[in-house]
C-alpha cells in the first residue's frame, strides 16, 4: 500500500536549521509531483513548497523563499525539505504529499502522518 513517512522534525531555536525527509513506498515515486505542507491547530493546511516529478519545476510559499529548499532523490524514493533560518512562525506539523499540483491540498492523493517542527524564540 501507499506510504509516506516523514522524519526530521524536532525542537530548534530560532535561526537554526532542520532537514525533513519523506520516504515513499507503494507507488512510482518518480511519476508524481510532491509537496510539503504545514498546519497549525485551528488553521488551514498551507503549502510550503512543491516539486515536479522530474525536479525541474519548484515553487515556494513567499513566507519561506530564500530559507527553505525542496529536493527529491528519485533513486531513493525520498523527498527533502532543508529549512534554514527558522522562525517561531514556522512552528507547525509538516506533511509531505504526493500526486497533486501546486499548493492545493485537495489535489494531492497521498499524505504522510506528519512531523512536528517547533521553533523557540
Amino acid at each position: 500500500q501507499v506510504q509516506l513517512v516523514e522524519s526530521g522534525g524536532g525542537l530548534v531555536q530560532a535561526g537554526g536549521s532542520l532537514r525533513l525527509s519523506c520516504t515513499a513506498s507503494g507507488f512510482r515515486f518518480d511519476d508524481l509531483n510532491m509537496g510539503w505542507f504545514r498546519q497549525v491547530p485551528g488553521k488551514e493546511r498551507e503549502g510550503v513548497s512543491c516539486i515536479s516529478w522530474s525536479g525541474s519545476s519548484i515553487a515556494y510559499a513567499d513566507s519561506v523563499k530564500g530559507r527553505f529548499t525542496i529536493s527529491r532523490d528519485n533513486a531513493k524514493n525520498t523527498l527533502y525539505l532543508q529549512m534554514n533560518s527558522l522562525k517561531p512562525e514556522d512552528t507547525a506539523m509538516y506533511y509531505c504529499a504526493a500526486g497533486g499540483r501546486g499548493f492545493t491540498p485537495r489535489s494531492y492523493n497521498y499524505w504522510g502522518q506528519g512531523t512536528q517542527v517547533t521553533v523557540s524564540s
